[in-house]
């Protein structure tokens, strides 16, 4: 038995003295790469990380963090990536509740997060973007060599964690298959090979930029700008060295801003990709109608890495995400009965394949529920399918929202907002943004005439993610509602859907 991801992604060419990363102090080739990735499995390994344990890192982007994701694998461990914006209040729930052998973190993080290492018995190790921190100190005497640990293609490759709609975070639990499946996939379906390079600008604590990027460039033997994350100068910059790009509509839609960014400078640009957010059909005729060229955009999610593509030859349709990849099945249902729908009927996308999950992590009623008795997942995306098999992403049958492609639950931000005195109830809602895709607005019932948007803001600061807290706060006496009694936030976004575009 092998490692079926190491040996999938990383092994292919883990000797070649080819460039792999290009950062902005140095560029690595992928057998400096595997010489990093060794010595840091042999670290772990000290620390008392073996098979089916977590590794959970939250780290600025380095190409050490990104190494880290391959030693986890290759000792067959799971990788717990978790977001740089998370607060610790945030983080104790994620490591109490996967309770890794080893937890990585910046310095400045370190002192808060102690307890809570201490607490579940893991390692603490720091790590900067400037690849500084414990990790990485004596690293090379930590040994160069290290074989792969047998894994096979249903063993965990990683946790991520996704929001729920009862407040409670759930960790989609990803095998080997379902990683290597999806970027062996998109490699074939985006014309990946050896001579590509890519400009990456996104986060690797996050499907697109760590498993769609990263996997899929690792397998194809190609080379990554890797920049710390998206800059208008700097992307301009690196451009005429790049030969594609991975973005969220945010990027494009400031690269449009930009009298800069010309078609001469794309011309020679082999694709351009977008996801983890709808991009507006408008900001895909802008692009086209600037460079001539169209962007390509897909739908993924945690749970299940990507589904669906535009295709690489023939129409990239605005406002539509394309049509399923190679073995992916996809079925478009009635949510209330379960019935399949006709094309141009919308109802909610259920889908089944080797990249779906296969559970949340020690929930086994939500995972359950997650999935129909015949084996697809119910994603809760609404959709509806074209006669020529376009899919077209129109909603989400609960209130999650998705700004700069990361999910949001309203019910998190509500519960901490309901705390506040003064606070009768609060509904939270997304809205239209031309950068961000959504944007997060708090519209609070209240009789108290001194509470003010700066209370509100001073009692979730500390305790939520940037990316979660309100752009936005409206005072109201009451919140609208029908018949029987549920707040309509359908109401409220319709209100204030104009505020950001």
């Amino acid at each position: 038995m092998t490692n079926h991801l190491y040996d999938g992604v990383f092994a292919p060419h883990a000797t070649s003295e080819k460039a792999y990363l290009i950062t902005a102090a140095k560029t690595y080739s992928y057998a400096e790469f595997t010489t990093l990735t060794n010595r840091l499995a042999n670290r772990l390994v000290a620390a008392g990380v073996g098979a089916g344990d977590r590794v959970a890192v939250q780290a600025d982007k380095s190409v050490t963090q990104l190494a880290l994701y391959a030693a986890t694998v290759k000792v067959g461990g799971i990788y717990l990536p978790l977001n740089t914006a998370y607060t610790a209040h945030e983080l104790e729930y994620f490591l109490g509740d996967a309770k890794p052998a080893v937890a990585v973190v910046s310095n400045e993080a370190a002192p808060s997060i102690t307890p809570i290492t201490d607490g579940i018995n893991a390692a603490l190790f720091t790590l900067q973007g400037d690849e500084t921190g414990t990790m990485t100190d004596g690293l090379d005497a930590a040994g160069d060599d290290f074989d792969a640990v047998a894994r096979d293609p249903d063993d965990l490759g990683a946790i991520l964690y996704t929001s729920g709609t009862t407040g409670r975070s759930k960790g989609a639990k990803l095998s080997h298959r379902n990683l290597l499946s999806n970027a062996t996939i998109l490699m074939q379906t985006w014309h990946f090979t050896g001579d590509d390079v890519l400009l990456h600008m996104l986060p690797i604590y996050h499907t697109h930029g760590l498993f769609v990027a990263c996997n899929l460039m690792t397998m194809a033997g190609g080379t990554m700008i890797f920049l710390p994350k998206f800059n208008l100068e700097a992307a301009i910059t690196h451009l005429p060295q790049s030969t594609a790009m991975m973005g969220v509509p945010t990027f494009y839609t400031r690269l449009l801003d930009s009298p800069e960014f010309t078609a001469e400078l794309t011309e020679h640009m082999r694709l351009f990709i977008s996801g983890s957010a709808p991009l507006l059909a408008e900001t895909h005729e802008q692009f086209s109608a600037r460079t001539g060229q169209a962007i390509l955009e897909r739908y993924g999610m945690t749970e299940t890495n990507m589904n669906t593509s535009n295709p690489y030859y023939g129409e990239r349709r605005a406002g539509t995400v394309g049509k399923p990849l190679t073995g992916v099945d996809i079925r478009i249902t009635n949510p209330e009965t379960g019935e399949a729908l006709g094309d141009g009927e919308i109802g909610v996308i259920e889908l089944k394949g080797d990249n779906v999950f296969s559970g949340y992590w020690e929930m086994p009623e939500k995972t359950a529920e997650s999935f129909t008795k015949d084996g697809y997942f119910i994603t809760g995306d609404m959709a509806q399918r074209s006669k020529d098999g376009y899919i077209s992403i129109v909603g989400r049958d609960k209130d999650m929202i998705i700004s700069g492609g990361l999910n949001i639950y309203p019910i998190e931000i509500e519960g901490l907002i309901d705390d506040v005195d003064g606070v009768i109830e609060s509904a939270v809602i997304g809205v239209p943004h031309k950068d961000f895709g959504e944007a997060v607005v708090a519209v609070i019932a209240t009789q108290d005439a001194g509470l003010t948007a700066e209370k509100i803001t001073a009692h979730i600061g500390d305790k939520l993610a940037r990316f979660k807290q309100p752009k936005q706060i409206f005072f109201v006496e009451t919140l609208p509602r029908n018949t029987m009694g549920k707040v309509q936030k359908a109401t409220l976004r319709k209100t204030h859907e104009g505020l950001f575009v």
